[in-house]
């Protein structure tokens, strides 16, 4: 029974016996230790925490020999070569008269961080969005007229040359028209059902390599055991393409990408805690981007290519933001990796 409590706890929990032998841990634990129960148990403190920080092991050892509960912050703990921030608690179990077990409990500091980071995000690009759509709205209704009396104009026009001048301001009245809808972003709400999200990958894959050279390599690397998500196809293709097509520009079309998805558990995002999340990493090893950009290259209008809108990424934050997901990035030159974060939903499940 007590397991089964333990299991849906965010916290991550790892049981040790007089030996310091790991007995049990719970689902978070797993994902915090990045490996399976399976694998887990059975080794002992020093094979996990060999290569963190040493502390680890030392109030492990002092908790046992003191019988005493222990409490530490700020230690580091290193997980298939990426090291995270922990505190932890170290609680012995005593049962008749002796100690039995140590129950040690982990808690990631950087995952706070990283929800405060989310938050400060969403707001920040909600806000920005909202005053791109409302300039783009004031741009649309003079562009109209701008149009419409071009096109009166041209009717009333006989010379030619004439007639081609107001045919330009009629073509960019239209190219800038379609510019104020894609700054407008999204306006429909998503049609979701059930599917598959490696079927969606796929897509992109296709499409992405049917536009480009043969320069261009792109692989994928997916985890067979995610379940279906409930989504809205369309718009995933269209995020998800705005991101890629973003990778092969980064890479001028000569580089290589991969398209990679893994399974979250306990996966907070802007605050709410999802049991489940797909994360689909799109990755390219272009020159990377550069630190001051990083930070608001999901801003609308903001790019770092001459040609570009700024448009693409805004886009795709605001179409799996729908989905009540969240676009991360991470940049360093030779590595460049987007992380699309989607909560595994039932159609009956709270949106």
């Amino acid at each position: 029974m007590y397991k089964r409590i333990l299991d849906h706890l965010n916290t991550a929990i790892l049981l040790f016996n007089r030996d310091l032998v790991l007995t049990y841990v719970n689902t978070a634990g797993e994902e915090l230790l990045a490996d399976s129960e399976h694998h887990l148990v059975g080794q002992t403190a020093q094979e996990l925490f060999k290569s963190s920080d040493p502390a680890l092991l030392v109030n492990l050892r002092q908790s046992l020999n003191a019988e005493e509960p222990i409490v530490e912050r700020s230690l580091n703990l290193n997980r298939i070569g990426q090291s995270v921030t922990i505190n932890i608690s170290v609680t012995p179990l005593i049962n008749k008269g002796k100690i039995a077990e140590l129950l040690l409990e982990l808690q990631q500091v950087d995952n706070h961080l990283r929800i405060s980071k989310e938050e400060r995000l969403i707001t920040q690009q909600n806000t920005a969005r909202l005053l791109v759509r409302g300039l783009a709205h004031e741009i649309k209704n003079p562009l109209g007229g701008l149009r419409g009396a071009a096109q009166l104009l041209d009717l009333e026009i006989e010379d030619p040359e004439l007639k081609e001048y107001t045919r330009i301001i009629i073509a960019e009245s239209d190219r800038l028209q379609g510019l104020m809808d894609k700054m407008l972003g999204p306006n429909k709400l998503p049609n979701k059902a059930q599917l598959n999200i490696h079927a969606v990958l796929e897509r992109v894959r296709q499409l992405v390599h049917v536009e480009s050279s043969g320069n261009l390599t792109i692989k994928s690397d997916y985890d067979p055991s995610i379940p279906d998500i409930y989504a809205d196809q369309d718009q995933l293709i269209q995020a998800i393409l705005n991101i890629t097509r973003n990778a092969v520009q980064a890479t001028d079309g000569k580089g290589n990408i991969l398209i990679k998805t893994r399974i979250h558990r306990h996966l907070t995002i802007g605050r709410k805690l999802y049991k489940l999340a797909v994360k689909i990493d799109i990755i390219d090893d272009g020159p990377g981007i550069d630190t001051d950009m990083i930070q608001q290259i999901f801003y609308p209008m903001i790019t770092g290519r001459a040609q570009g809108t700024g448009l693409g990424l805004s886009i795709a934050q605001s179409l799996i933001n729908q989905h009540n997901g969240l676009i991360e990035c991470n940049s360093e030159p030779g590595n460049t990796v987007f992380s699309v974060y989607l909560p595994i939903l039932s159609p009956g499940d709270p949106q």
